[in-house]
């Protein structure tokens, strides 16, 4: 399989993947491309650096980063292939739409379910690729759950959100976020520890939902939701203001802790 085929292939069965490209050093030009679960599946890594790049590709594919990174005399760019990630919504209320509508110029496949009619429509909601009339099993009937798969609830009822934590539970969901005070928040983890949650489990769920920008309007919340959704993704940023901080915007690989 040559590179072009190989990296057709990760893009048609929306797998995880990078091509990495030899930029300075022996064998510059040179490529392979890599599968997150297969390895090299096209072309060749010097041995010299093969571990180490492989190391370091998996970590950059895991963030969806693309990154050149040097290695003694030789440089690589390593850029990642990632398919699409989803967004699936629970609650179709007001605070859905902006959501709705942002996430999809951020590149998400957008999934509205709802069990109520008159809230779950195609006109509140002509920017989700799919809205679900329906109790959260519906949406689960047609959609795997993967390491692409973001959930937001923003609905307060137990009878609607309890079956998509028990759905999720366990599943290599990216993010799984919940909204609500924190008073509510916490009746929560007392549910889920009472049904088998782990106290890690119960950490890696986002609730109250979203950073703390003082949000207000739905609009405001969704860009508040989104930013802890893109921190999530990218697995790195603090959440805190850039002004006044010295360096680099995004920190590279290997940099000291503190610059940004």
């Amino acid at each position: 399989m040559n590179s072009l085929e190989a990296i057709t292939s990760l893009m048609q069965e929306e797998r995880l993947g990078a091509v990495v490209t030899v930029v300075a050093g022996d064998g510059i030009g040179t490529k392979a491309v890599v599968d997150y679960e297969r390895g090299v599946i096209s072309g060749d890594l010097a041995e010299a650096v093969a571990d180490d790049v492989l190391v370091d590709a998996a970590e950059l594919m895991l963030r969806e980063q693309s990154r050149t990174l040097s290695y003694g005399d030789d440089s690589v760019f390593i850029e990642t292939i990632a398919p699409q990630p989803r967004m699936l919504i629970f609650g179709a209320g007001h605070n859905a739409q902006p959501l709705t509508n942002m996430a999809r110029q951020l590149g998400f496949r957008v999934v509205v379910a709802d069990a109520r009619p008159m809230w779950a429509t195609a006109d509140r909601f002509p920017d989700a690729d799919e809205v679900i009339v329906g109790w959260p099993g519906a949406v689960f009937e047609k959609i795997a759950l993967d390491r692409r798969t973001y959930v937001v609830l923003l609905s307060h009822d137990p009878r609607f959100e309890d079956p998509v934590f028990a759905e999720v539970h366990g599943k290599p969901i990216r993010y799984l976020g919940a909204i609500g005070s924190r008073r509510t928040h916490a009746a929560r983890l007392e549910r889920l520890a009472a049904d088998g949650w782990t106290q890690e489990e119960l950490d890696s769920i986002y609730g109250p939902v979203g950073l703390d920008i003082g949000a207000e309007t739905p609009a405001e919340m969704a860009v508040s939701i989104l930013g802890e959704i893109i921190q999530a993704r990218y697995g790195q940023g603090s959440g805190l203001s850039l002004r006044g901080e010295i360096g680099r915007v995004h920190k590279q690989r290997g940099e000291e802790e503190g610059t940004s």
